[in-house]
């Protein structure tokens, strides 16, 4: 058996992508990248610039401009990557609730989805790589080895992003989550540029009541019998 070299992990939004790819590189010894966590990126410097959102031309043009780089180094505080934007660290501010609610829409930007589409696919060039996303399998990384889609239902990703977000201390509210998680759905499978499905040869995992163990148990099986 030939262990993958391209590991491809879309999936909704809380699904637990990111926990599950994390965990699964670690063990493979690949490296891991979150793509979602570049459109945050982007959306967080378009906010923080003061540049609106519903402005297509000046949102791609600072993508293009943007150094954006994701590490496995920085903090032991609870993450699992750094993530910098000209060289600031930002890995807790693109989780903020005002670039959750304008991720699907700067996302959604051809010429964005362009510029780091084109940076992901540079990085898995050198293979040995776990990739997480919502087009991986289908846009960035077609011939991706092994493609998984991870998905589960509204409330329960809502119940999980709840108990984070108290865990971290952070005042949050059940529906007010589950209205989100909702409308960030509807955006991302309407998208009109990549929406949200799975490959045809995707390998599709239901995450509801299974444990982060139970789901890796599922992949390791998948990678044990990759031809």
């Amino acid at each position: 058996m030939t262990q993958p070299t391209t590991i491809a992990i879309d999936g909704t939004a809380a699904a637990g992508k990111s926990t599950v790819a994390a965990q699964l590189s670690q063990t493979l010894g690949y490296l891991y990248l979150d793509t979602g966590v570049m459109y945050r990126a982007v959306t967080w410097a378009v906010l923080a610039r003061n540049i609106a959102v519903t402005n297509e031309e000046a949102v791609s043009e600072l993508a293009e401009t943007l150094s954006i780089e994701v590490t496995t180094t920085g903090p032991q505080d609870g993450r699992f990557y750094t993530v910098l934007v000209d060289g600031e660290d930002v890995t807790w501010a693109i989780r903020a609730k005002d670039v959750e609610a304008q991720v699907s829409r700067v996302s959604g930007y051809a010429r964005v989805r362009t510029t780091l589409t084109n940076q992901q696919r540079h990085l898995a060039a050198k293979g040995s790589i776990i990739m997480v996303g919502r087009d991986i399998g289908t846009v960035v990384l077609p011939q991706a080895e092994l493609k998984i889609f991870m998905e589960a239902s509204a409330e329960e990703r809502a119940r999980r992003r709840h108990k984070e977000l108290i865990e971290q201390g952070q005042a949050a509210n059940y529906e007010t989550i589950l209205a989100a998680i909702q409308g960030r759905d509807k955006q991302d499978r309407e998208n009109p540029v990549s929406p949200l499905i799975p490959a045809k040869d995707a390998i599709v995992i239901n995450t509801d009541g299974l444990s982060i163990t139970e789901v890796l148990t599922k992949i390791y099986e998948l990678i044990d019998t990759q031809p």
